[in-house]
């Protein structure tokens, strides 16, 4: 099915043909630990399945010392 994925360190919207996060994340090559991801603004896991036209948000993680 068709997701929305925004992708906030690129600023890029990207349609992908997935049915799962984890999905998503092995598609674009992203560790899951340098993102927050986010649907409708809540925060889910990466074991999360989606629903058809969903759009997903991965926020990149910031951290210093």
């Amino acid at each position: 099915m068709k997701i929305k994925v925004y992708i906030e360190k690129e600023q890029k919207t990207k349609q992908l043909d997935v049915k799962s996060i984890k999905q998503i994340l092995k598609k674009l090559k992203i560790n899951p630990e340098t993102v927050i991801i986010t649907r409708n603004n809540k925060i889910v896991t990466e074991d999360t399945k989606l629903n058809k036209n969903e759009t997903i948000k991965l926020l990149s993680v910031i951290s210093g010392g």
